[in-house]
């Protein structure tokens, strides 16, 4: 599972595997990560709090700013209530590809 990446294509676009850390103090993506399972997940943190689904509607937001796309682009494809939830972003999956690469190559975990 260690060389699994923290995204996939699908039909519609990327589905990638995050790591949330709502109350986070900022909203920023803060690049890939390995969980203790060996899981590849984009590492993204948000000020909302996880309450009503703030925290998911930033982090969509969040991820929609960082790859040029529109917050409507972007849903909770699964684990809406968990701190690791897979987002769909949908669009071109090559142009996806090429942005998140881009955006993790330049981004560092804190």
């Amino acid at each position: 599972m260690q060389d699994e990446p923290a995204f996939r294509r699908i039909a519609e676009g990327l589905a990638i595997r995050v790591r949330a850390t709502p109350r986070g103090g900022r909203d920023a993506v803060e690049g890939i990560e390995h969980l203790s399972d060996g899981r590849a997940v984009l590492r993204i943190r948000v000020r909302a709090a996880a309450a009503d689904g703030a925290a998911n509607d930033a982090l969509r937001r969040c991820l929609a700013a960082a790859l040029g796309r529109p917050p409507s682009a972007v849903s909770v494809a699964s684990g809406a209530t968990a701190r690791v939830k897979t987002l769909a972003v949908a669009g071109d999956p090559d142009d996806l590809t090429a942005r998140l690469e881009a955006l993790c190559a330049q981004e560092r975990p804190r």
